[in-house]
């Protein structure tokens, strides 16, 4: 929504910004921080959930070898989000985004 109307405004210096374009905005911030916040909510959620159920759970190497992988890839992903939040800068290098996108 936004990005597009950003877009055209970029494409047409002359074009006047709706005065409602900074509150859809500002909206549209407010959206992404709680998907956001949603996400990490369920990430914890789900392992409380999860964890009581692995007790006396024997797993094969190849299961820990994936879980171990997964773990990895969930580490690079808070980072990230550290990142961002503490630099409002949400690019990511390229050896992180390899781990985390298995690229």
């Amino acid at each position: 929504m936004a990005a597009a109307e950003d877009a055209r405004d970029a494409l047409d210096p002359g074009h006047e910004e709706s005065p409602v374009g900074p509150v859809i905005r500002s909206i549209d911030r407010t959206l992404e921080f709680l998907d956001l916040d949603v996400a990490c909510d369920r990430f914890v959620a789900s392992t409380d959930r999860l964890m009581p159920l692995m007790q006396n759970r024997d797993l094969s190497q190849d299961a820990r070898e994936i879980i171990g992988q997964n773990l990895a890839r969930v580490r690079v992903a808070c980072e990230w989000v550290e990142q961002a939040v503490s630099t409002s800068e949400p690019d990511m290098d390229e050896a992180p985004a390899k781990l985390l996108w298995g690229e």
